[in-house]
């Protein structure tokens, strides 16, 4: 039986190029390199799973390589790269800062800093959840990391910049990683369900990226699970049933019935959802982003925000057509207003239905208005 490895170590980015959503950063460290323009201290600051630690290793790898590519990419046959791949390269060290964050850990790591490399022209020290280091820790790190050996260069990645003391992010260069996009998410899911022979709807793919709240080891994760839950064949269905995630087509026909003034109809569809035993407070939340999907595509121009597949796109832009601004303003204002008022609510339930009946009771109210 072969060892399985989760996406997530499978297909970790190896070098500049396979780095999801960080063009820019990526592009700055490259022509660091090949200009020779290489600061002895950096610190990649962003939220989870964007990158920051597998882009200090391909780094790390790239500065030492002896033979890089015109693209400025690690050659992965040279010494240093061989060494790096297999795990037991000297040049590259790192440092979990979650667990080894006192003084002694870091008088540690200055000793082994005075030692020049044996192979390459850098040694490379990354420092993992940097603002887990004590206080004293850090003042212990801040001379070296201010004057440190030419052959020494410092990554530092964190989640928590705020929590780093003002001296030592005044001694890197600062990178602030992106969250990734829910498109660029759902693309790279989509070439690594090819390579696995995996059959996928981009809808599905789409909505797995929106579960990982712009972290690709999210995605990846979730990814795993579903694969796990529906075999070769990742749909719609399966992603909503395995994540628990409220169908969209049930938010498109609340928004129909409100149209309709068909207060029993919305009403009929909130106790299905509540059946299922989805959140009403979480279908408040919902439905008040379906509405303001809905204004969004009221312009062309704005259209692009929505962060959805193209045949959901096309169902939202469909269904703003049959109302103006005005009325969407208004049911943001019924939605925001029950979202503001639920957990003091002692009866949550008549809130949320009082909700829907103001939405379907909208058109009258500006009827009237109008006379």
């Amino acid at each position: 039986m072969s060892e399985f490895i989760v996406s997530a170590r499978k297909y970790r980015p190896q070098t500049f190029d396979t780095v999801v959503g960080q063009k820019s950063i990526t592009s700055t460290l490259r022509n660091a390199i090949k200009n020779d323009h290489l600061a002895q201290a950096f610190l990649f600051c962003g939220s989870r799973g964007v990158g920051k630690t597998s882009t200090a290793r391909i780094l790390a790898k790239t500065i030492n390589c002896f033979n890089r590519t015109e693209n400025i990419e690690a050659c992965d046959n040279c010494e240093s790269c061989e060494s790096f791949n297999s795990g037991a390269s000297l040049n590259v060290y790192e440092l979990d800062a979650a667990s080894n964050n006192s003084v002694e850990d870091i008088r540690n790591l200055i000793d082994q800093v005075r030692i020049a490399p044996q192979l390459g022209t850098h040694k490379v020290y990354i420092i993992d959840e940097v603002h887990m280091l004590s206080t004293s820790a850090f003042n212990a790190f801040l001379k070296t990391l201010e004057e440190p050996p030419k052959h020494a260069i410092f990554i530092l990645a964190t989640t928590e910049k705020h929590k780093i003391i003002p001296t030592i992010l005044s001694r890197c260069q600062i990178f602030d990683f992106n969250r990734i996009k829910v498109k660029d998410i759902a693309e790279h899911l989509g070439h690594i369900a090819e390579k696995e022979g995996i059959t996928a709807d981009n809808d599905a793919l789409h909505i797995i990226a929106q579960k990982a709240d712009g972290a690709l080891r999210d995605a990846l994760s979730i990814f795993d699970q579903i694969v796990t839950f529906s075999g070769n064949t990742i749909s719609y269905d399966n992603v909503i049933e395995n994540l628990n995630i409220l169908d969209y087509d049930y938010y498109f026909r609340i928004v129909e019935s409100a149209l309709k003034e068909d207060i029993p109809a919305a009403l009929l569809l909130l106790n299905d959802i509540i059946e299922k035993g989805f959140d009403a407070h979480n279908f408040i939340v919902g439905l008040a982003d379906h509405y303001r999907n809905l204004l969004v595509c009221k312009d062309i121009r704005t259209a692009a925000l929505l962060e959805v597949s193209e045949s959901i796109q096309e169902k939202y832009i469909e269904q703003s057509k049959k109302m103006d601004g005005n009325h969407l303003l208004r049911a943001l204002g019924v939605l925001s207003r029950a979202d503001v008022e639920y957990k003091a609510s002692k009866n949550q339930r008549l809130l949320v239905e009082m909700a829907l009946m103001q939405l379907c009771s909208i058109n009258s109210e500006l009827e009237k208005k109008k006379d």
